[in-house]
């Protein structure tokens, strides 16, 4: 078996992550519980950080797959390799989280290939096992064990959506943008901003999001609103650093940029 290493998923220094509802209290009990985990929620809204967070909280190594069209239930589970002339099994992202008791987070599950719902099925339930057909082997899944996915509702499509049969499996936390204070903390935090240009700019966060209906696929998502941020501190102009960081990279549609612009230009 190809040699590779548990150690290093470990997340060793506390995460920054503002708790702004009972979501952690819903994930524990879920681990406690060995029920998996889904998480919903917008671009740039925290998903990610959440399950670094928690894996932190749990003390377990914590696996993260960036999900895409071309990911096979191979690349999930492992695959043999030819090495230094001989044939060697390496485990795949999941088969390692499973052997080792860790949390295996598949992030954006729906643009990953449909099969890939074979592995995950037996141990989103009661089973917890995972078939390795390759190697004839079937694992049990440890206590310590927790699959997590997320998608983002707002590019759902009928092409790309969780079956009924998947999503029955888990336990769903909506992650949404957090109320304007909570947010204006988070920005303030990680961008380095004063409190009045973190308020500022989730104010424009705000004005950004209510386009929704005239066209705008999302709003500006809490990511982007750490990037002005910082660029704001680095000493860009706000307005130089709203564009580019905000209004740009929403959209490409002219009209939608320019009314962004305009909103920009409202609040500097």
């Amino acid at each position: 078996m190809g040699t590779q290493r548990i150690e290093e998923h470990y997340i060793v220094t506390e995460p920054y992550y503002r708790v702004h509802g009972q979501e952690l209290t819903i994930a524990l009990a879920a681990y406690e519980h060995q029920i998996p985990l889904l998480l919903k929620g917008p671009t740039g809204s925290g998903k990610s950080r959440f399950m670094q967070y928690l894996a932190w909280k749990l003390g377990r190594p914590l696996i993260t797959v960036s999900c895409h069209d071309d990911l096979s239930t191979s690349d999930l589970v492992g695959r043999y390799l030819i090495r230094g002339g001989e044939t060697v099994w390496m485990d795949g992202p999941l088969t390692l989280a499973v052997r080792h008791g860790g949390i295996c987070y598949l992030d954006e599950i729906v643009e990953a290939r449909k099969d890939t719902t074979v592995v995950i099925h037996p141990l989103a339930d009661d089973r917890r096992e995972l078939p390795i057909e390759k190697r004839g082997e079937i694992l049990s899944a440890p206590p310590e064990f927790m699959l997590a996915l997320s998608y983002n509702p707002g590019y759902q499509s009928v092409v790309k959506d969780l079956k009924p049969s998947t999503r029955q499996r888990f336990i769903a936390l909506e992650l949404t943008y957090p109320s304007p204070d909570i947010e204006a903390e988070i920005v303030q935090h990680e961008a380095g901003v004063s409190k009045e240009e973190a308020e500022k700019l989730v104010r424009l966060a705000e004005m950004t999001r209510s386009l929704e209906d005239a066209g705008l696929q999302e709003g500006a998502s809490t990511r982007l609103l750490i990037h002005a941020g910082t660029l704001i501190r680095s000493g860009i102009a706000p307005r130089q650093a709203c564009k580019v960081t905000i209004s740009e990279p929403l959209s490409d549609d002219h009209e939608l940029v320019a009314a962004i612009d305009e909103m920009i230009s409202s609040l500097y």
